[in-house]
């Protein structure tokens, strides 16, 4: 342990990004500056129109607003120092700041995937359980649900980071990606590394597939119950409940697999970098697209508080 710790003092690594060209490096800074502020804007309009509308303080926009929080501070994790390296000649960061980022990695990406298990049952009890919903889903059994998503999130996340302060580098420390994830540093390390790699493949999948399940039973309930509904109108009303959610689901978990449930070749960890491109930047830009274009609440929520803001500024 005092070995591992001596070695790993001062060690700082080099993000080596997407892309070393000089000729690339600027059309890149302005297309990811301009998705990330989107992403914050977005985000951020989601979860004010949300506190500010009392229409919208109901269950299921209650977890938006912390599933829109949570994605805004999940892009700010990975794209500002991403934007930075794109830039700047030196692109180290020390051991120190790669665990941060690491940790709130993490953190953030398992409480997007517990929220969006905590929706899916809400929809669940809003199709299967109309006339208790408002029981089943109290304001206790919300604040329970999101708080065990940031909870699970915080402790899956320490356990991992715990474990790679642990170890020891004295090999290259350049890094083939844009930001700290678990692997690079992992095929850096000269410590004996079983141990974590097991933890990765045990618990922290069970992390990530146990809400992808909930989902999976949740969206199986669902469509038995819409199936026995006699109307076709009731359906589509049953369907457009959920429709926003599903397709943030089939998104989310679309790149996840495509991130981490693969071969490690090198033209496949290539095309992971493009992929987790996607699941950092572009889809927190795109759920609240998706909400806000699907569901007319949030449409009438935005749009009143974007006008209410023109009226202050006119009075002002």
């Amino acid at each position: 342990m005092e070995a591992a710790n001596e070695s790993s003092e001062g060690i700082s690594f080099i993000l080596l990004g997407l892309t070393t060209s000089p000729g690339q490096q600027r059309p890149l800074f302005v297309l990811f500056l301009l998705l990330y502020v989107a992403s914050l804007l977005g985000n951020g309009l989601i979860v004010a129109a949300i506190q500010a509308s009392p229409a919208l303080h109901a269950p299921m926009y209650f977890l938006l607003a912390h599933l829109s929080f949570a994605d805004l501070c999940f892009a700010s994790v990975t794209v500002p120092k991403m934007l930075a390296n794109l830039l700047a000649h030196d692109r180290s960061i020390s051991l120190a700041g790669c665990l941060t980022q690491m940790y709130f990695f993490f953190a953030l990406g398992v409480t997007d995937s517990c929220l969006l298990a905590a929706m899916a049952y809400d929809c669940y009890v809003a199709i299967r359980h109309p006339l208790p919903y408002a029981m089943r889903m109290s304001r206790a059994m919300c604040a329970a649900l999101v708080g065990m998503a940031w909870l699970v999130s915080h402790v899956h996340s320490l356990l991992h980071i715990l474990l790679m302060a642990r170890l020891s580098f004295c090999a290259s420390h350049q890094v083939p990606h844009f930001f700290c994830d678990h692997q690079p540093p992992l095929r850096l390390s000269c410590s004996d590394t079983h141990h974590i790699q097991l933890l990765i493949f045990t618990e922290g999948a069970t992390v990530v597939v146990t809400p992808f399940l909930l989902i999976l039973a949740s969206y199986g309930a669902i469509a038995a119950a819409v199936l026995q509904l006699p109307s076709a109108s009731g359906r589509l009303r049953a369907v457009s409940t959920c429709g926003s959610h599903l397709a943030v689901v089939s998104l989310f978990y679309g790149i996840v697999i495509a991130v981490y449930f693969q071969p490690t070749t090198r033209c496949e960890a290539e095309r992971g970098r493009v992929a987790t491109v996607m699941y950092t930047v572009v889809t927190p830009m795109l759920n609240p697209i998706i909400y806000s274009l699907w569901n007319h609440d949030v449409q009438g929520a935005l749009g009143a508080l974007l006008i209410g803001r023109r009226i202050s500024a006119s009075d002002s």
